[in-house]
């Protein structure tokens, strides 16, 4: 079980770690720059204005990153990205697989084809549903006390996982009631958040970001899932 979980949550953070690069990675340096005043978001400012103003910024701005971080800089930032994705993943590639184990234990097999399944109800659960209270941020956003919001998270990721556990193996009407409560039960109490909306960012490359992220996402627990589970079912065959 544990040697299952690290393969397939190495493996799938490395994929998690190529997905990055190609698809996060420019939104967050970009975000970046908004937050150190390199670029500059003109908010109701005359249209000829706001462009030009942004283009000088943003010439200035990709020279300023460039002299500053350099490839070594740069090779570093990635290595770590890699090495910490993958670390990451593991650690989920070991929840996901104990889950297995438990599912097992209350006499329900694994397969591969169930191990998608998880992997993306794994996903619901440590992702889309925080995500639905609170968003994944570029860098430069300010958000409520941290504490509160870790508290939420983690209550959110314990109730959406125990609503969709209830909901797959539950059989009677009872069970599927209490796991639809579970499920509502964080966004009806709400995530922590402040009065008004901050960021350096424009909201556009803000809701690029947030998607992207929960489509790569996606794309990784799914495919962790799919190895975790051929690596179950070869196991306990």
């Amino acid at each position: 079980m544990l040697a299952g979980g690290l393969i397939a949550g190495f493996a799938a953070g490395l994929l998690g770690a190529l997905l990055h690069f190609a698809f996060v990675q420019e939104l967050i340096l970009l975000g970046e720059e908004y937050e150190t005043g390199a670029l500059v978001h003109f908010a109701g400012v005359g249209e000829g204005t706001a462009e030009a103003g942004h283009d000088h910024a943003e010439g200035e701005g990709a020279q300023d990153h460039t002299d500053e971080g350099g490839d070594g800089s740069a090779l570093m930032r990635n290595g770590l990205t890699v090495l910490f994705t993958g670390l990451i993943y593991a650690g989920y590639g070991l929840i996901l697989v104990a889950g297995f184990a438990l599912a097992e234990h209350f006499g329900r097999q694994i397969r591969a084809q169930d191990g998608i399944l998880w992997g993306i109800g794994a996903f619901v659960a440590f992702q889309l549903a925080p995500a639905m209270g609170l968003a994944p941020e570029l860098p430069g956003t300010i958000a409520a006390d941290l504490g509160a919001r870790q508290v939420w998270w983690w209550g959110t990721v314990l109730a959406t996982g125990t609503g969709l556990a209830l909901l797959a193996y539950g059989r009677n009407l009872l069970v599927w009631v209490v796991a639809g409560a579970l499920l509502a039960a964080p966004h009806v109490i709400g995530a922590p958040e402040l009065g008004e909306f901050f960021g350096s960012a424009p909201p556009e490359v803000a809701a690029a970001f947030s998607a992207r992220v929960l489509g790569v996402g996606l794309a990784v627990w799914a495919v962790m899932g799919w190895l975790a589970g051929r690596i179950w079912a070869r196991d306990t065959a």
